[in-house]
């Protein structure tokens, strides 16, 4: 037995060979000082280091006797360094331990500039009589759960990046050539490429890449067979991991990867519609260098680029079709894979901006918050070709013209160029019109900028309002289905800037969806393709007055509010996102993950929830016995068999108590729904946070209540 309280068993025996009576103890605790893993530092009451560990040098980028004589004001970023002085030196006056973990993560400053988050403990050593304190420095970049988190938002802002390239631009040139960039950015690896199949599906071509080795280059051509790593893909069609090029047998590994040093790779196949067209493949230096996060990562990354392939072909299609009606199905198409996407971008972004483990990391904060703003964006221009197609989903209200044209010119005055003259004319009692205030205010803003870019040298914006009798005659062709509407009463909103104004030709095309005549990066050529289809939406119009030399005006003709249909809402009724507590929902979504996302957002919502892939998955569960359920939540398209419209009717006549809630990425699909289905569903549109989704189910639960 052994006594703990005189001779704890952690303390080795003074009189057994090898013990510390047989070693100098200063030399033992310098083995300890050198050798412990954190990065240690001593330093004395003025800041300076006397001694530093090779932990501390690594870490900071110093060698050991360069950290010696410093102060550690110089290990501190420059926009935080005085503070830190402040902070040190009432830390001086009152010493006190200060283990791991009980602030906030603070950020170093290594030799290169480049800043590294870390946590530091404090030991301060005036106990035993030393005026010194000991710093304690560990690299919580390195925490398994930080780096995934630091990683996934990483690659959700790479992705949002490229769903804005893709959006932004009609080259599929550029976006080629972006992709490779983009990978090799994210993965931080040395090879990234994308391979297409040619029309006959014999070979494969590189079309872009970064990091090429020998024997590789734009226009290089493969044959498409299971013995070469793009056939390879091809045959298989789906992700292909490599963790050892020197282990491979699966196919011929090229002699040029071997000879530069490559040693692991991952590929994913680029499909449209289900049909292989492609490959995206990227290469290590490091062995097994691609895991799971990787692979997600890359096949997000090739849905992105198939549906900029698509929008190509698309596009192709409409010098055989009238212009402005076919982009509408171009637009659709797009905003279903983008807008799923981005469900699934926005969703997980949500979720790791309040992991607790982020919640005060500057530094993965800042990056969720880039991510975050790049996917709104990438929402936003999916949301302007919507607009052209007449296929988004308007919220009309009475907007009051005066109100919203001041706040609106306040804006612009902090924004363009201040030789611009901002002047608001508006009729004296023009009555509301009604229309999407957001998306009024949107059309005014694009239509503004345009007349800024027309004015280099300054000049005069007036933005005018006035009642209009009825819609001019010579617009009545713009739409199909005036009717009776010809002869409504129309606010007509105009735009007039004293720019450089219209050839003929110019304005005849202004409308049409990318067309654009500033030079490339500067615009999309959605601007004014956006008002059109926003106007016409709306059951209005618009016109064009411009000549060269003499300055154009754009006019928006909208619908005056009718006295009857002036009703007041309450707007506590419109935010309102209490859901009662363990609500039981069936959430049916053929993406999984989208599926996955809004099953976090429910779960955190305190609802019980079952999940449905498909409407047959769905109605099977409910015949065995599932439920019973509260609310029915199923995407519209639901893959190839029945459709989320037909289950949710098909639900109701077994269960009519089941409230339904629909949702789509679709604007057009949810447009056809609103006319159809009963009123007492409710729509959402994709993609939406989680407040949204739960305003929308509160908003239906209300109603049925």
């Amino acid at each position: 037995m052994v006594d703990a309280a005189n001779n704890p068993p952690f303390l080795p025996d003074a009189t057994a060979p090898g013990s510390l009576s047989d070693f100098d103890e200063g030399s033992v605790f310098r083995s300890l000082f050198v050798a412990y893993p954190d990065s240690l530092l001593l330093v004395d009451q003025s800041g300076s280091i006397l001694l530093a560990n090779p932990s501390a040098a690594a870490l900071l980028g110093y060698a050991v006797d360069e950290l010696v004589g410093l102060n550690v004001d110089v290990l501190v970023p420059d926009s935080i360094r005085p503070r830190h002085a402040s902070y040190r030196e009432a830390y001086g006056r009152a010493p006190r331990p200060r283990p791991m973990g009980t602030h906030m993560e603070l950020v170093a400053k290594r030799k290169d500039g480049s800043e590294v988050m870390v946590e530091i403990a404090l030991s301060p050593l005036q106990s035993h009589g030393l005026p010194f304190v000991v710093a304690a420095i560990r690299d919580i970049g390195a925490y398994p759960r930080v780096k995934q988190a630091l990683q996934r938002a990483r690659y959700s802002e790479h992705l949002a990046q490229l769903g804005r390239l893709a959006v932004d631009t009609r080259d599929l040139q550029v976006v080629l050539e972006h992709v490779p960039k983009i990978i090799a950015t994210a993965l931080q690896v040395e090879v990234a490429m994308v391979w297409l199949l040619d029309s006959n599906r014999l070979e494969f071509r590189v079309a872009s890449g970064v990091g090429l080795v020998a024997g590789e280059e734009i226009g290089t051509r493969v044959a498409n067979r299971p013995n070469t790593p793009p056939g390879f893909v091809f045959a298989h069609g789906r992700p292909v991991v490599v963790p050892d090029y020197r282990l491979e047998h699966r196919f011929a590994v090229p002699r040029g990867y071997l000879d530069a040093g490559l040693v692991s790779a991952l590929a994913v196949p680029l499909s449209d519609r289900g049909r292989v067209i492609g490959m995206l493949s990227v290469r290590s230096k490091e062995s097994k260098r691609f895991g799971d996060e990787e692979v997600r990562f890359l096949e997000s990354l090739s849905s992105l680029l198939a549906t900029s392939l698509q929008r190509v072909q698309t596009e192709e299609a409409l010098n055989h079709a009238q212009r402005l009606e076919s982009v509408g199905q171009l637009t659709g198409g797009i905003a279903h894979d983008f807008n799923n996407l981005l469900t699934v971008i926005q969703g997980n972004l949500q979720v790791l901006e309040e992991l607790p483990a982020l919640a005060q990391d500057s530094y993965a904060q800042q990056l969720l918050g880039a991510a975050i703003r790049a996917s709104r964006r990438s929402a936003e221009l999916t949301g302007k070709l919507l607009a052209f197609s007449r296929r988004q989903v308007l919220q009309p209200s009475a907007v009051d013209t005066h109100a919203l044209l001041h706040s609106l010119a306040d804006m612009l005055r902090r924004t363009l160029d201040q030789r611009i003259r901002i002047e608001i004319d508006t009729a004296p009692g023009c009555p509301p019109l009604v229309a999407d205030p957001g998306q009024l205010e949107s059309a005014l803003l694009n239509i503004a900028i345009n007349a800024r870019d027309a004015m280099p040298e300054g000049g005069t914006l007036r933005f005018r309002t006035e009642v209009c009798g009825a819609l001019p005659t010579a617009l009545h062709g713009q739409r199909n289905d005036l009717h009776g509407d010809a002869f409504a009463r129309f606010v007509a909103v105009s735009i007039a800037d004293s720019g450089t104004g219209m050839s003929e030709e110019v304005k005849e095309r202004a409308f049409e969806p990318f067309f654009t005549t500033k030079e490339a990066g500067r615009g999309t050529g959605l601007g004014l393709s956006t008002v059109y289809g926003f106007v016409n939406q709306s059951r209005g119009a618009v016109s064009i007055d411009s000549k060269v030399g003499q300055g154009t005006t754009v006019t928006l003709y909208l619908p005056q509010l009718e006295e009857a249909a002036a009703t007041p809402i309450d707007e506590d009724e419109l935010t309102d996102e209490t859901i009662p507590p363990g609500l039981r929902v069936m959430l049916v979504e053929d993406d999984a993950d989208v599926r996955k996302v809004v099953h976090t957002f429910l779960t955190t919502l305190g609802c019980e929830v079952f999940t449905a892939a498909t409407a047959e998955q769905a109605l099977s569960a409910l015949d065995a016995g599932a439920g019973p359920f509260d609310l029915l939540l199923s995407d519209i398209a639901l893959g190839a068999g029945m459709r989320g419209t037909r289950l949710a009717t098909e639900v109701q006549q077994r269960f009519p108590q089941l409230a339904v809630l629909l949702m789509s990425g679709f604007s057009s699909e949810l447009l056809d729904a609103d006319r159809e289905v009963p009123q007492s569903w409710e729509l959402l549109r994709k993609p939406y946070t989680r407040s949204e989704l739960a305003r929308a189910m509160a908003k239906l639960l209300a109603g049925r209540a």
